[in-house]
């Protein structure tokens, strides 16, 4: 099934109308000092670790781990191995670490290793990595007010290479407990001789409980980058992902995930007669589905809602189901059986927008007719496109120059928020952001707005060091950029 593109909007309704600006404060921070048995633990990237993505991935590690379930408790792992707990109450001296876990003497033995992990999964449940391989989970009880209890290991197991943990939920699943954790790992990829050699590896575990806890299942994702952003939906239903290169799955349980079909295997479908014909305006679509011979009214099974629909004979498998490109309303939608034998349907789109590519995502056993009106319409879209002159006069510009260099945007200043199924392991929502990059346009607008302040300091006497640092600081700034472009 294919993904459908969606885009963010603002919720205004978490805006504060009276917010000002931010102001800095002068007043000192406040520090806080204690005294420690040992050393925090700090691992140095190996020489093999050379690329950027080692260094996202396993450089930039923060080694102390807020709890988010008590917002007074936080965690570290020292060079003993042993995994602490420190109250941080602001205004008041900090106490002692205690000691809540240790590691043992393994796990510091391997070469390979990288900087133990945590996650804390529930208020009660902790995900740890020793970064030599071995995930254990734990019940660490009520980690706040003050309690600092020995956690208890429910599991523990060797899975492979080391990796660090992105992220673990827990959730209760066919009347089982479960928890699922998202593991980071940068391999090496022996056949591939373009790149830096390294790719980015995602491993997705379930670990439930029947009569212990087990490994259920292993996901494997493979990309190019470093996630910005990853997470297992809250039930585990599926994955949240957010990167500048795409992710695919690779294996389930060891064995690899089957492509997609190649191109020649979907040009022989789409030869095929279709089965059915749809067409479309701004507001509504049409459906026409051919129906076997014979088949009565009360034979149909038609199910139909917001974004999905089901179209079939009953004691037949569906002829037409799926997920809907976009959403329509049910209630004033209709279908019905025609002289011709055939199942007309219609849609009413739920918002007025743009055309539809497809009905149902990922389908292709339809067509799309256009009206002659549509197809006159694209064609003089198309005019200039094949014209002769292909410099020839137009009376406006499809766009101005603006508008050219606003969405002349750099692909690597951008990524892509994905959402993947945890069933079918598709992606099936997908939102693309850009980055900002700074235009000729808007490098002319930040001189124009320096030449204001500095115009309205000289008149009002104001000529503060603020205001000189920051008029030096600009101009270097606009001189280096104008020089790099011109």
């Amino acid at each position: 099934m294919a993904a459908a593109n969606y885009s963010l909007k603002v919720n205004r309704d978490l805006l504060d109308p009276n917010f000002e600006s931010y102001r800095l404060s002068l007043d000192p921070i406040p520090t806080y000092t204690v005294e420690l048995d040992a050393a925090v633990e700090e691992l140095q990237l190996k020489d093999a670790h050379y690329t950027l993505e080692h260094l996202r991935a396993f450089g930039m590690f923060n080694h102390l781990q807020l709890d988010p379930w008590y917002q007074d408790s936080v965690l570290f792992v020292d060079s003993r191995g042993w995994v602490l707990s420190l109250s941080v109450t602001l205004d008041t001296a900090l106490g002692k670490p205690k000691e809540v876990f240790s590691f043992g003497s393994e796990s510091g033995r391997a070469e390979d290793r990288l900087c133990a992990s945590i996650s804390l999964t529930s208020a009660t449940w902790a995900a740890l990595s020793d970064g030599a391989g071995r995930l254990l989970l734990l019940r660490t009880g009520r980690r706040g007010d003050g309690g600092h209890c020995r956690w208890e290991v429910l599991f523990s197991d060797h899975l492979g290479e080391p990796f660090t943990i992105l992220h673990s939920v827990s959730h209760v699943q066919g009347g089982c407990h479960a928890v699922e954790v998202l593991l980071l790992r940068v391999q090496k990829e022996p056949l591939e001789s373009t790149g830096s050699g390294y790719s980015v590896s995602l491993e997705w575990v379930t670990v439930g409980q029947e009569r212990k806890y087990e490994v259920r299942k292993r996901r494997v994702l493979r990309g190019k980058s470093v996630p910005h952003y990853a997470a297992v939906a809250p039930r585990g239903e599926g994955l949240i992902l957010a990167a500048e290169k795409p992710f695919v799955f690779t294996h389930v349980d060891g064995q690899p995930v089957e492509p997609p079909p190649p191109p020649s295997e979907l040009s022989e479908l789409e030869k095929a007669d279709p089965l059915y014909f749809w067409q479309q305006t701004a507001e509504d679509l049409t459906v026409c589905v051919r129906l076997p011979g014979g088949v009565a009214k009360e034979d149909v099974s038609f199910r139909l809602t917001a974004d999905s629909l089901s179209i079939g004979v009953r004691g037949y498998p569906p002829m037409l189901e799926g997920q809907l490109y976009a959403l329509v309303d049910p209630e004033a939608s209709a279908w019905t059986i025609s002289d011709s034998n055939s199942l007309e349907v219609s849609l009413q789109k739920l918002g007025e927008g743009p055309m539809w590519p497809e009905l149902v995502l990922g389908n292709r056993t339809g067509e799309l007719v256009l009206s002659d009106q549509q197809a006159a319409l694209i064609h003089d879209r198309l005019t200039h496109l094949t014209s002769e002159d292909p410099n020839g006069e137009q009376e406006k510009p499809p766009c101005s120059s603006q508008e050219l260099e606003d969405c002349d945007g750099f692909p690597d200043d951008g990524f892509s928020l994905t959402h993947f199924d945890g069933e079918t392991l598709s992606p099936t929502q997908v939102v693309t952001k850009c980055g900002y990059r700074l235009t000729k346009t808007k490098l002319f607008q930040l001189t124009q707005n320096l030449l204001i302040i500095l115009t309205v300091s000289l008149n009002s006497k104001t000529f503060d060091i603020f205001t000189v640092f920051t008029f030096i600081s600009f101009s270097f700034f606009i001189i280096l950029s104008f020089s790099l472009w011109f």
